[in-house]
């Protein structure tokens, strides 16, 4: 069984400093292993060399029992506020220093790239231009701006991954903030669970499912935020409020087989409702390495969960298979084919 974790971040070290309104996010480097995410003089996020050394990625795989990792951009680097122009040269050089990092990482390194989304046809192109540089998927926010998953523009770019057999994984990000969120990281104790339900119903209630088919493969970070344990609760308003939220042909519940999540969720009772609610083809491994509110032993959660082997080895790595595609196969096989001459 290869061990896939779907869900990981990366920092570009060569990352430059862009001019921008609103100022772009920047990068300062604090020392040969540590730098700083700035948002204009105001620090963001700390970071280590985990981010972008894809030796400490491969030795931190290697303790966790990892093959292979998905490396997605870091949201705050999304760049949707900003005119569409400055957000593709973002997002091409990003995407590029992706390729770089990936290249460092013996096959065991998955790039997905980030667009931008709030230009569909921008996005498309560079989703092209990526698919055909190296990258296996695309990451993409939970909104842009007040334009939820179901605007015209986004359901196009998703329905363009569709036809491109792409794997697309969204991450919550830009969590309102306020007096009542702007104490104990409540932005991403409550905000990022609840950004995560919200975008998930706009797909259904929008109407998205209805009007693309199967074929989009989607994964929601975080194990689908507060999504899986109200789907009752949305589904008895389906039922009895239909005049208001009646939108879609089936109710929430008819389509948590056109998803899936991660299991990043910290604790067996929630992992085991999550697979009970989603169906154990529906979850996979994710860490949001290498940050301090991921999972710190990955892959512990659901190696201590007590499931069932054939549960066990879909969420660890076979669901993950079947989400990324054809574009994954050579380095499934190099895998394969490196456990084979052990």
């Amino acid at each position: 069984m290869t061990v896939i974790d779907i869900h990981a971040h990366y920092v570009p070290q060569q990352w430059p400093a862009l001019a921008g309104t609103p100022p772009r996010p920047t990068l300062r480097v604090d020392g040969p292993r540590d730098a700083t995410i700035m948002l204009g003089s105001q620090e963001f996020r700390r970071i280590d060399d985990a981010s972008w050394n894809a030796d400490k990625r491969l030795e931190d795989m290697d303790t966790h029992g990892i093959d292979l990792q998905v490396m997605s951009p870091t949201p705050v680097f999304f760049s949707y506020e900003q005119h569409p122009d400055a957000a593709t040269q973002v997002a091409s050089i990003f995407n590029d220093l992706a390729l770089d990092i990936a290249a460092q990482g013996e096959g065991r390194l998955l790039p997905f790239c980030q667009v931008p989304l709030q230009d569909t046809d921008a996005a498309c192109a560079e989703l092209d231009r990526c698919l055909d540089a190296g990258h296996v998927g695309v990451e993409i926010g939970n909104h842009v701006g007040d334009r939820d998953l179901d605007d015209a523009g986004i359901v196009t770019f998703l329905q363009h991954c569709a036809d491109r057999d792409v794997p697309v994984f969204i991450h919550p990000w830009d969590m309102p903030n306020g007096p009542r969120l702007d104490r104990w990281m409540a932005q991403w104790l409550v905000g990022m669970p609840s950004e995560t339900h919200l975008s998930i119903l706009a797909l259904i209630l929008g109407g998205v499912f209805d009007r693309v088919g199967p074929e989009l493969r989607l994964c929601f970070a975080h194990g689908g935020g507060s999504f899986p344990f109200w789907i009752g609760r949305m589904d008895n308003a389906w039922q009895h409020r239909n005049d208001i939220i009646g939108t879609s042909a089936l109710p929430p519940s008819g389509y948590l087989d056109r998803f899936s999540v991660d299991t990043l969720v910290f604790d067996h009772a929630p992992l085991r409702m999550l697979i009970d609610t989603m169906g154990a083809d529906r979850v996979m491994l994710g860490s949001d390495y290498p940050y301090p509110l991921g999972e710190q032993n990955i892959g512990e959660l659901v190696r201590t969960a007590g499931l069932d082997s054939s549960v066990h080895d879909r969420i660890l790595g076979r669901n993950a298979e079947l989400f990324l595609g054809a574009r994954s196969a050579s380095a499934l096989q190099g895998i394969s084919a490196a456990a084979g001459a052990v």
